[in-house]
């Protein structure tokens, strides 16, 4: 008689789906068939992604849209360490991803050793957890790497499955789930100190960071900043947490020294600065101890203890951003604040810095697309030059309307996110920028792009050159070395991939390209070419 007991695979990937999981990306092997073959299932679609690295962007993007962990699925040795660098990013910016590879059995390894490597020793310094799974303990480890992965901070936690174990059939099914931990907010002489604090500051600043993304504070923030009129920055992963074109904000902060010039003088000013879910993973070092906490009066209300060092505060309250500030606000107060009107004159200054108005190059470029694409598209952001232009000049009206790898900063990214972006919101704008070079590392995904369908559109910023590099190169008065390469006609890999293709050099011809690839029935590459040295007194 045919034992139909569920398969190990089988729990691993119902847990998965049961956590809201309902896409997977990566690149099969031979240890990883069982694998697929149980989340697809369970529910969960596998996609077929050209290296390891762009398959974990994708799901990442698809994990902001829906809420649920990100999958990356890699096979044994190479298929592993493909993705390394997109797991290292994960952990780094905060990201639930649950990570799969598949690995010979034990015993096997005794005496075979083709492509076989511990996969767990690799990946332990850039997970939260590294799990090899069991048979019968495979409900209890999907379960753990969920519950870890959503944990405060997210991150990506990795389960190694042997060939063996994936098809082993289980006759225990009982379940075991961790209870979601409730929401905690201060309470005592910590709680009354900063109702007093709040009440007392004639010039309060806010810091927001990636936390409140995750604990759904993003309404009480809101409203607790409104009512006592404290006017905030965020960090490039926080920006739509409140709309960008809020009165009270000041945009995003992290990379930009033209930005900092304004934004930090603000925060030495201040009476108050109020740290909320801000993690400084994401800031440039000009945020490093920009006060200190015994002559200025700051509240840390964080997810996670602090232990990073970048900044320390008179209170350090480790609890749920919304709960603390509702605690907060109860009873206390509100008053006028800023009577010099200084945050006014730096939002002023700061609209001055990063105009709207370039006859071309790369800020006519941002500025244009924005205003040419509707409100609620979606954008990407690969690193260079470009992503500290676009960071500040990308007005974003919802929380995740501009994503990045903001902490690891990693090139190559906004090509398959912006892939994730449009299976997640297929009826909705999505658009990556790239500089030239990261979109030559990634070009390949544009099949993927042409197989999963849709119309993303992907602007690439072509000068034939790693601008931000060779920008410092000049900075630093050394020689031009190892940052120049040809240009190349990236509408024409556009189009070979089976897509559209434009290439662009004024605001006529992008708006004009712009208009046609949102209505367009597949992808679409737009190739803005612009002159060397275009970022120079820019970011």
């Amino acid at each position: 008689m045919q034992d139909m007991s569920p398969r190990a695979a089988d729990l691993l990937a119902q847990r998965l789906y049961e956590a809201g999981c309902r896409h997977a990306f990566g690149m099969p092997g031979g240890e990883v068939l069982t694998l697929v073959d149980a989340l697809e299932q369970a529910g969960i679609t596998f996609h077929l992604a050209k290296h390891e690295n762009a398959a974990g962007f994708m799901a990442e993007a698809v994990h902001h849209r829906d809420g649920a962990p990100a999958i990356l699925v890699a096979t044994i040795g190479p298929g592993a360490m493909n993705g390394i660098n997109v797991v290292a990013n994960a952990f780094q910016d905060r990201v639930p991803m649950i990570v799969l590879t598949g690995c010979v059995d034990p015993d096997e390894a005794l005496t075979y050793t083709h492509q076989v490597m511990d996969h767990s020793q690799v990946y332990r310094s850039i997970t939260k957890a590294t799990f090899v799974m069991t048979a019968e303990g495979a409900d209890i480890i999907a379960d753990k790497a969920v519950s870890l992965a959503n944990q405060p901070r997210p991150g990506p936690v990795h389960i190694d499955v042997p060939i063996s174990v994936a098809d082993m059939r289980v006759s225990s099914t009982k379940r075991r789930r961790l209870a979601k931990v409730a929401a905690v907010a201060p309470e005592g002489d910590c709680l009354a100190k900063a109702r007093r604090w709040v009440s007392e500051a004639e010039r309060p600043v806010a810091i927001i960071g990636l936390d409140v993304l995750y604990d759904d504070s993003c309404s009480v923030v809101q409203a607790f900043l409104e009512h006592f009129n404290i006017p905030f920055v965020t960090t490039y992963k926080a920006k739509g947490v409140i709309p960008e074109d809020h009165p009270l904000c000041l945009g995003g902060a992290g990379l930009s020294p033209l930005a900092d010039k304004h934004l930090i003088p603000l925060i030495e000013q201040s009476d108050l600065v109020l740290c909320l879910g801000y993690d400084p993973i994401e800031m440039r070092p000009g945020w490093r101890e920009i006060w200190d906490p015994d002559q200025k009066r700051v509240i840390d209300i964080s997810a996670v203890v602090n232990d990073h060092y970048m900044h320390q505060a008179g209170l350090n309250l480790v609890a749920h951003t919304g709960e603390t500030l509702e605690a907060m606000a109860k009873g206390t107060p509100a008053r006028s604040t800023w009577p010099g009107g200084e945050p006014e004159q730096v939002k002023a200054a700061l609209a001055q810095t990063f105009p709207q108005d370039d006859d071309w190059g790369p800020a006519a470029v941002i500025a244009e697309t924005r205003a040419t694409l509707p409100q609620n598209t979606l954008a990407t952001a690969d690193s260079g030059a470009h992503r500290i232009l676009l960071s500040q000049m990308w007005e974003c009206h919802e929380p995740r309307g501009l994503i990045q790898s903001s902490a690891l900063c990693t090139m190559g990214c906004a090509l398959p996110m912006a892939i994730g972006l449009k299976l997640a919101e297929p009826d909705r704008p999505v658009i990556s920028f790239s500089g030239d070079a990261g979109f030559l590392m990634i070009a390949g995904e544009l099949s993927t792009a042409a197989e999963m369908g849709g119309n993303p559109i992907f602007l690439v910023f072509v000068d034939a050159s790693l601008a931000l590099i060779e920008l410092k190169q000049r900075q630093r008065q050394m020689g031009n070395r190892g940052v120049d390469f040809d240009r190349h006609d990236f509408a024409a890999m556009g189009r070979a991939f089976g897509g559209y293709g434009h290439t662009v050099r004024n605001r006529a011809e992008l708006r004009t390209a712009l208009e046609e690839a949102v209505k367009a029935d597949r992808f679409t590459v737009i190739a803005a070419e612009i002159e060397r040295g275009g970022y120079d007194g820019r970011i």
